[in-house]
């Protein structure tokens, strides 16, 4: 077997555990010791990804997947360490202002989701107007698409109407969302600036925020008392930890997680499609893509990457189950805003050129 897969399949592997770690340790820690030593890890964890980050962009060697899985193991036992007794008032206060800057980010997460959302949906209305000239199977077979997006989102709301939709204020956001989203969807039409394709992804994102919203209580990490003997001595209660690690992890915390981060990076590997007009043509000009700014970005985000997912999913296992359903009903409705926005603002030029192929003659 070659060196190089080998080595391979040890990084690979390497950082599969690293997520495994930060998936499990930051919740484990939550809930079987307190909010302070979980504001700590997750401090320690995203300094720790920072100097990670750097190392990688200096010197870029896979190796430093490997060199870190140690790390999380041992910062887990210096907050496990740094509780076991009263803890020093300076490392309270700094886990004090790490929360306060994970509670005032929220707007900023909802940002970034909401036009990382509009953005992919938008990617993929694009894509879908290629393929259209491709020839007619490609059309019916993405209208069939669009069609059942339309059908899921539309039985995904109503599923979840008994739940998100359990008080007056709720009920009433949940119709003015859906009644902005078909007037929207209707006046991108007759102007021609958007497809179904685009729409039927705004729809299933829609959906997916008021399921979130309606995601019971009993769902979220408050099971302290029942796995609390995990504290006083960790070792001869693996089997606990496996009913933990099955049964006690935040399902909708990780589905919001997994979703932020996958729209995150795939708006990252669009902005570098996206420039001034001295970079038109679809390889760019001399050196390519290569010399966008967006391009740059792109870059640091994906280095930095461990830091973005400590941080949101930190965040989201901070936040209580009201907080989360304010920010999903906020996420919503700015999304439908900066949708709004874009539709009256595309050019003529650029609307009908690539529309016109899904003019019905």
């Amino acid at each position: 077997m070659p060196p190089w897969f080998l080595w391979s399949a040890l990084s690979s592997t390497a950082r599969l555990s690293t997520v495994l770690q930060i998936l499990i340790y930051l919740p484990l820690t939550l809930s079987t010791l307190s909010k302070s030593a979980f504001l700590l890890l997750s401090l320690l964890l995203f300094l720790h990804s920072l100097i990670h980050g750097t190392l990688t962009l200096l010197w870029g060697s896979s190796a430093l997947s490997v060199m870190q899985v140690p790390m999380h193991p041992f910062l887990l036992l210096v907050c496990f360490n740094a509780f076991a007794q009263t803890a020093n008032p300076w490392l309270i206060t700094a886990v004090s202002w790490w929360g306060k800057i994970l509670h005032w980010s929220s707007p900023g997460f909802i940002v970034l989701e909401g036009m990382s959302s509009l953005l992919v949906s938008q990617r993929l209305g694009q894509v879908g107007k290629e393929l259209v000239g491709e020839g007619e199977t490609y059309q019916f077979g993405l209208l069939i698409g669009a069609a059942a997006a339309y059908v899921t989102s539309a039985w995904w709301i109503v599923m979840s109407y008994p739940t998100a939709a359990a008080s007056p204020l709720s009920s009433t956001l949940l119709g003015a969302a859906v009644t902005a989203f078909v007037f929207l969807t209707c006046i991108g039409f007759v102007l021609r600036r958007t497809n179904v394709i685009e729409s039927s992804g705004l729809a299933v994102f829609i959906a997916y925020n008021v399921w979130l919203c309606g995601v019971s209580e009993k769902s979220t990490i408050d099971t302290a008392a029942e796995y609390a003997p995990l504290l006083s001595n960790i070792l001869p209660h693996l089997q606990a930890l496996v009913v933990f690690i099955t049964n006690t992890l935040p399902k909708p915390v990780l589905v919001a997680l997994l979703y932020r981060l996958v729209v995150l990076h795939f708006a990252s590997q669009i902005l570098p499609t996206i420039g001034a007009d001295s970079w038109e043509g679809e390889a760019g000009v001399d050196n390519g893509w290569e010399e966008r700014p967006t391009t740059k970005l792109t870059h640091l985000v994906l280095t930095y990457r461990q830091s973005i997912f400590v941080t949101v999913y930190s965040h989201l296992l901070l936040l209580d189950h009201s907080s989360q359903v304010w920010w999903r009903w906020m996420n919503i409705f700015f999304t439908l805003v900066l949708w709004a926005v874009e539709l009256l603002v595309t050019s003529e030029d650029d609307a009908e050129g690539s529309l016109k192929t899904w003019k019905v003659e």
